[in-house]
């Protein structure tokens, strides 16, 4: 997926990029579906971006496939006037809309996923930074809880949340991780599918980051958060799984300089495997069975997606 990956990252890389531009890109290549919803908030604004990719069983021809959200997790793409040029922060952005790109491709030469697959992100060229520890981290020009509600539709019955997930100390490796599955408040257990998918695309064994509580709670709420990536949990009841691409040190989400495009390459991969096998239905992020003995036994904790 390198040409897609260099391709969109020539878009992204710009003072002037926004969400009509990446519009333009992906109508060269026989998009259909992409919309571009501009956001306005107390730090700026920014162009958020939802694709489209109909499956050939899709919900949205009639179909009863599966349908997979995919949503790349970010601040902003850049820091400017403060940084000059593409920030860590915007590796999310970029690894999802290469997926996007490289499944319209697919599309036009005839080989459809069986599912829908939406793709979000959003597209912020001068977002502001925060104070984070250990490391500087991108803020957000509008409410997270705003983008949160956009990025997850109740037609989605997964959804996979990539992240750049470098400015801390718990994961030490380079290239991609992906956490537990989160659904509906609880922290339930690593989808062995998705571990077998991770093997199959990197040739190693695979990496599952820490999540604790604190991360699947709600932004705002004045507690720590590793960063942004399981935001999309608290809005939504689908199953969500974060896809980090990580670094062995702690790199600020406002460093420029810090993409490495074979790791996004393959982060992009993962989750190019993972929408083929989820919407053909070979692949599953959580155990329903023991999803509802949980529930049975220690009750509901949606509590835990709301701002309390």
């Amino acid at each position: 997926m390198l040409k897609q990956v260099i391709e969109i990252f020539d878009i992204l890389d710009r003072a002037d990029v926004n969400g009509q531009k990446v519009k333009e890109v992906f109508e060269n290549h026989s998009a259909r579906n992409v919309e571009i919803i501009e956001l306005i908030g107390k730090g700026g604004k920014t162009d958020f971006v939802r694709i489209l990719i109909e499956g050939t069983k899709g919900k949205c021809i009639g179909g009863d496939a599966p349908t997979l959200g995919i949503t790349g997790r970010l601040g902003g793409l850049g820091a400017r006037p403060a940084k000059t040029g593409f920030v860590s922060d915007g590796d999310g952005a970029l690894t999802v809309l290469a997926v996007a790109l490289k499944l319209v491709d697919m599309a036009n030469a005839r080989d459809r996923l069986c599912g829908d697959v939406i793709v979000t992100t959003h597209i912020c060229p001068n977002a502001p930074t925060v104070q984070h520890y250990p490391v500087m981290m991108m803020g957000s020009p509008i409410d997270t809880d705003a983008i949160s509600k956009l990025e997850v539709e109740n037609s989605v019955d997964a959804v996979l949340s990539v992240d750049t997930t470098k400015g801390n100390r718990i994961i030490n490796h380079k290239g991609f991780a992906i956490s537990c599955t989160v659904k509906e408040g609880y922290l339930l257990r690593v989808s062995d599918d998705l571990l077998e998918i991770m093997m199959r695309v990197t040739g190693r064994l695979p990496v599952v980051f820490a999540l604790t509580q604190q991360d699947i709670t709600p932004y705002g709420n004045g507690i720590y958060h590793l960063n942004s990536i399981m935001q999309p949990a608290t809005a939504t009841d689908a199953p969500v799984v974060g896809v980090a691409i990580t670094t062995e040190t702690a790199v600020a989400g406002c460093a420029t300089g810090a993409t490495h495009i074979m790791d996004i390459e393959a982060a992009a991969r993962f989750v190019m495997e993972v929408a083929k096998d989820y919407t053909e239905g070979g692949c599953s992020f959580y155990d329903a069975e023991e999803y509802e003995r949980i529930l049975k036994l220690y009750g509901n904790m949606k509590h835990f997606q709301h701002e309390q």
